[in-house]
């Protein structure tokens, strides 16, 4: 069964279940669609034909299974092959047609454990790249970073290849290996990383008290917005009231997203109830608002958010609403600017349609897809840096909130 909570995250952002197929064709019938055996007539749309006649894909269908030389083919696949052509066509890396298994895994994922390398993959610039990899996984411990364009896949080039099946290629199960080409940031020439594929479980909040200039700050890592995050980042803040912290680090760094309740949930530990976290945008101009839920107990205290390319959907979502309300400073680079809407439909035979029909807007009205947010300290951390373990956006943040 499908969860009916929302996502936000960079291969799939926000996910709302509807009701079947049924839910599917209403949805088309209300955009302008008029469905009629094997063709529909499409209205008030510009540019467009007046009619598209299906018999084309049915005469195709008939011609496979008479001249193809592998016949008999399987009707299964060929049925799921055309789903996904049709879905392809829109051109949209985040519109995607989930057959069982794929719905499956998407699924897994989401509950925080899965079988991979451990890495939020998206299209940046038309380039397969590392969103983000998850602190501990076997991408981090391969030496895979924010930024990296991945070239190939086990020899395979990326030119052309949708989203999913890159992660389809990338993902497998554990123990195995797959060898990724990649191209690290502003690096002169590419190279061959190999990674052995383990089960990946994520813990999305880590918290820890850090001492600096004998002042105590709470630093708090939220690698995922996920089916423990409201409940870990609870114990956090509660950390930080106990011990008297005089600041606050949220680290939003190679966070891709996740549930979208979650990101209303923790940016109501400092948005007053009832304010704006985030406005969902659609392309009759419509919007959906999300509001504070109540509790903003650490509104008082100086924070810092530190971002950087990865820092993607909800935990841009979570960024926007703190620095628009002057809750936070931005510190770091600038985010991967991920803030379309995607709404996910159940189908027949445990299939889904993942369909994009908006996008989010902060509460200032920043229009966070594409554009990303800028910090408001601009902090670098290069590639050696990362590999040797220095962090001088950490070492930054502190040294501000010390003071």
């Amino acid at each position: 069964m499908i969860s009916t909570k929302k996502y936000v995250i960079t291969i799939i952002l926000l996910l709302v279940v509807a009701g079947g197929a049924l839910f599917g064709g209403m949805k088309l019938g209300a955009k302008g669609y008029i469905f009629s055996g094997h063709s529909f007539t499409v209205i008030n749309q510009n540019n467009a034909p007046k009619t598209v006649d299906y018999g084309l894909l049915w005469q195709v269908l008939d011609d496979l299974n008479q001249k193809d030389i592998d016949k008999p083919l399987d009707q299964q696949a060929l049925l799921y092959g055309a789903a996904k052509g049709l879905v392809s066509a829109v051109g949209d890396p985040y519109t995607t047609f989930f057959d069982p298994q794929s719905l499956k895994d998407f699924q897994t994922e989401l509950g925080g454990s899965f079988e991979g390398i451990g890495a939020e993959v998206g299209l940046k610039n038309g380039v397969i790249t590392i969103i983000s990899p998850l602190d501990g996984s076997p991408a981090k411990q391969a030496g895979l970073i924010s930024g990296d364009e991945i070239l190939k896949i086990d020899g395979q080039d990326t030119s052309g290849m949708t989203l999913d099946d890159a992660v389809n290629k990338i993902r497998g199960p554990k123990n195995s290996v797959v060898k990724l080409t990649i191209l690290h940031p502003n690096a002169a020439q590419s190279q061959d990383i190999s990674v052995t594929r383990q089960t990946i479980t994520v813990q999305s909040v880590k918290y820890s008290v850090k001492n600096d200039n004998g002042k105590k700050i709470e630093y708090i890592a939220i690698t995922t917005f996920g089916d423990d995050t409201t409940a870990l980042f609870r114990q956090a803040a509660q950390d930080a009231l106990k011990n008297n912290v005089s600041g606050i680090i949220v680290d939003l760094r190679d966070d891709g997203g996740g549930y979208l309740d979650d990101a209303v949930n923790i940016a109501s530990y400092w948005v007053e109830p009832g304010n704006l976290v985030v406005s969902e945008q659609h392309s009759d101009g419509t919007k959906q608002d999300y509001k504070a839920t109540g509790g903003n107990t650490l509104n008082h205290i100086p924070t810092i958010v530190l971002v950087n390319g990865g820092t993607a959907s909800a935990s841009e979502i979570l960024s926007g609403a703190l620095h628009d309300y002057n809750f936070a400073k931005l510190l770091g680079e600038k985010t991967f600017g991920k803030g379309s809407v995607q709404e996910l439909i159940s189908l027949p035979y445990n299939t889904a349609l993942k369909v994009t029909v908006a996008k989010w807007l902060t509460p200032k009205g920043v229009n966070l897809n594409h554009n990303g947010l800028n910090p408001d300290i601009s902090v670098t951390r290069t590639t050696d840096q990362i590999q040797n373990n220095q962090d001088p956006q950490m070492d930054k943040a502190l040294q501000l909130l010390g003071q």
